[in-house]
């Protein structure tokens, strides 16, 4: 071949490997379907709803334990009191106290009209 003939081959070569080097890039957009922007929405919502759920279930037991605190406490706030009443009875009950009262209120001991109550 001659000079002008290789030339004129070699770019015609060279045409054909540039349009073919030459794809078009299709550049496709992700498009959302409606279906599936129905779907987030859907999922979405259920997540908001389950969140909110368990918030308030949280709230709930917090609630109950508090009240159940509250009682465990007044409970023993009560036991309390009824200890120290006790140890008042007792103390208050004793026969050198009530001696000491009838004595207080003028009444007087006399060993001749004692009687002892025996037991069976």
């Amino acid at each position: 071949m001659s000079n002008l003939a290789r030339k004129h081959y070699e770019q015609h070569v060279e045409t054909q490997q540039q349009t073919q080097v030459q794809v078009k890039t299709i550049k496709r957009h992700a498009k959302i379907t409606p279906g599936e922007k129905f779907l987030a929405i859907l999922l979405v919502a259920f997540v908001i709803v389950m969140a909110v759920q368990i918030i308030s279930a949280q709230a709930q037991i917090y609630e109950v334990n508090k009240n159940i605190e509250d009682a465990k406490t007044a409970i023993h706030e009560q036991q309390k009191i009824n200890e120290d009443l006790g140890s008042q009875v007792k103390e208050l009950s004793s026969p050198e106290k009530l001696f000491d009262k009838a004595k207080e209120l003028g009444l007087n001991l006399d060993p001749n009209k004692v009687r002892g109550i025996e037991k069976k």
